[in-house]
């Protein structure tokens, strides 16, 4: 399909920033104001388009193994702290570059993000220093030291900036950064840009678009990344997402399904709780029962997944069956609380193995149960009208020898 670059690193940004308001309690757009501060060096540069798009997808991306390795913890303080810890794990910039690998980049970039916080005189996490350090990574590294020394999102004095750049010119950065850096500051717009409010449209204007011909196959690829940091988010859905794809695509063989949809599914099975990551884990990881406003909060999540993905062309079925996982045939799911006319079979398919691959998964309130207990479960849903029986039936029957 022709999959438009711009559209699905709108969506990952989206997620990005939903991870942001769980863990530091806001939206910080930090993702963002690098991307923009970063393209903004490029185009000074004269980085040809498709280095800026790639230098730009980077820099959006560039904490997305700090993400799922903080998300592990339970880190205490106020915003700017839990950045702090964050930024200082050497660990997070192995994992995130190689979380990466698949993505489709226009220039093949390498060792960016495990370089992103090498300082231009070797004192990094690594110890390379000036021309050893990958120009996008010294970009990248530079827009990220100055965002987390100043509140960019506000009106301030940008001599303090500008003057904090000369004075680490050859020890945090390179001359040519720190001279590009001071020159597209002298620009009123370059500030204005950077608040909370504008920063998303900024991005649009300087970022190229493109779109690249890649087939199902090559998104699923790129998916799992996303399904590796959905589920991270709690230590009780470590391999929730990879459980159902797996058993996707056992059933899959059993309904001898259309390769094409095949992959649709699994690419929906990667996304599906993508709006998990705008739950708190104090809800996620409750051992007891939740309130009924509790409950409320874990119910907008399938919405966000719609949100997050419903921009992206040539996604329309996947967002439909992702955000419709927890839909029931008798109108009591939700969010949209649909009946059954209203669901095809995929998107019950997806709700019937959701809940069976739940079922199977040790949960804080209880232990996992095994084949028998979880059908008996399913089984009651057919009798309240709320599963597919044909579906539950078959699931019994492809995975009733099953371990787990």
């Amino acid at each position: 399909m022709d999959f438009n670059l711009n559209e699905f690193l709108g969506a990952v940004a989206n997620t990005l920033d939903i991870i942001e308001i769980d863990i530091f309690g806001m939206a910080t757009n930090h993702s963002k104001r690098l991307a923009y501060i970063s393209v903004k060096m490029a185009h000074e540069i004269r980085m040809n388009s498709e280095e800026i798009f790639d230098l730009a997808s980077l820099a959006m991306l560039h904490d997305n193994g700090a993400s799922m390795k903080i998300l592990h913890d339970n880190l205490m303080g106020t915003a700017k702290e839990k950045i702090d810890i964050l930024e200082s794990r050497k660990e997070h910039c192995i994992i995130g570059e190689d979380n990466l690998k698949n993505f489709p980049f226009l220039t093949n970039p390498q060792n960016i993000i495990i370089y992103h916080h090498e300082k231009y005189d070797g004192s990094g996490f690594f110890g390379i220093s000036k021309d050893e350090i990958p120009l996008m990574a010294q970009i990248i590294a530079f827009s990220d030291t100055i965002d987390l020394a100043f509140d960019l999102r506000k009106t301030f004095n940008k001599e303090i900036v500008t003057k904090f750049v000369r004075e680490h010119k050859n020890t945090f950065f390179s001359p040519l950064i720190s001279d590009v850096f001071c020159k597209i500051s002298e620009q009123h717009e370059f500030w204005d840009a950077l608040s909370d409010g504008k920063i998303d449209d900024s991005l649009k204007m300087v970022i190229p678009n493109y779109s690249k011909e890649l087939n199902y196959n090559e998104i699923h690829t790129i998916t799992k990344t996303l399904s590796k940091i959905i589920d991270s988010k709690s230590q009780y859905t470590q391999s929730h997402s990879s459980g159902l794809s797996m058993k996707l695509k056992k059933i899959a063989e059993f309904y001898k399904m259309d390769p094409i949809i095949t992959l649709k599914l699994l690419i929906a099975s990667d996304l599906h709780d993508l709006g998990k990551l705008a739950i708190s884990n104090n809800l996620l990881d409750k051992p007891g029962k939740l309130s009924k406003e509790e409950y409320e909060v874990i119910k907008k999540h399938p919405r966000i997944t719609r949100l997050c993905l419903q921009n992206i062309k040539g996604f329309e079925e996947i967002t439909r069956w992702a955000s419709n996982h927890h839909e029931k045939l008798d109108g009591s799911g939700y969010p949209e609380a649909l009946k059954a006319e209203e669901l095809d079979f995929n998107s019950r398919l997806i709700t019937c193995l959701d809940i069976y691959q739940a079922l199977r998964e040790e949960r804080p309130y209880r232990k996992s149960m095994d084949h028998q207990k979880a059908m008996e479960i399913l089984v009651d849903m057919v009798d309240a009208g709320q599963l597919d029986q044909k579906i539950v039936d078959d699931i019994n029957l492809v995975f009733i020898n099953c371990t787990n």
